[in-house]
């Protein structure tokens, strides 16, 4: 135990407090490569797309890694506005406005897409039109996406983003340093505030997201049987 512990003794268990979070915004960053990389496969096979998949940098910060992601659901939203112009070009107007009405239902919107996806991508599948009615005619671009982007520009703004993704493999002592530099109770009481407050914003935002993805995936299985 350093000096500092007998000065502040719950220092190690903030410490294991601080390592603990650590691994869970990790884990969170982690997930959402691994739906967005989903995401852009979905757009690559079906839409016509030509995105590159995105992987994390484990010897990047947290703030690099938010970016990658960031950047990424930026260029997804690139092309799926494309996409969304070339529907309000096609369609009639009233056609259009069927797609944005959420009350209107999800097979009726597929046979309006259906009626002009062969001119916009060049063929016409009923796969295609599906996934452009989940990811057109909904809100996971204008609603979820956005969130989601909210939320990991500013945990890289803030004091986490500055963090190694690798340093939890360095030892709790290793982490504590990386973060704060000093061994003081109210530098460790910030860090574990910071972690929980942006963890809570994360993981919702996170898990509408994945949930937006599984759906559209299950989408293209459905539609491919």
């Amino acid at each position: 135990m350093s000096q500092s512990d007998f000065l502040y003794p719950e220092n190690p268990r903030r410490r294991q407090e601080v390592n603990r979070l650590h691994q869970q915004l990790l884990d969170c960053l982690s997930d959402s490569f691994h739906a967005t990389n989903k995401l852009i496969e979905v757009l690559n096979m079906h839409l016509g797309c030509k995105l590159a998949s995105i992987e994390m940098k484990r010897d990047g910060t947290i703030k690099e890694n938010c970016d990658i992601i960031i950047q990424a659901m930026m260029k997804i939203q690139t092309e799926l506005q494309k996409v969304d112009e070339a529907l309000k070009d096609k369609l009639e107007p009233t056609l259009y406005r069927k797609l944005q009405d959420i009350k209107e239902r999800e097979t009726e919107k597929i046979a309006i897409v259906q009626k002009v996806i062969s001119v916009i991508l060049g063929e016409a599948t009923s796969t295609a039109s599906a996934v452009a009615v989940k990811l057109v005619g909904s809100n996971i671009t204008t609603g979820i996406i956005n969130k989601l982007v909210t939320v990991l520009a500013q945990i890289g703004a803030s004091l986490l983003g500055s963090i190694g993704v690798a340093v939890l493999g360095l030892g709790i002592d290793m982490i504590f340093r990386a973060i704060l530099g000093a061994v003081e109770k109210t530098q460790l009481e910030a860090a574990i505030k910071s972690y929980e407050k942006h963890l809570v914003e994360f993981k919702s935002a996170s898990e509408k997201y994945h949930h937006a993805i599984t759906e559209v995936t299950n989408t293209v299985k459905h539609q491919m049987k």
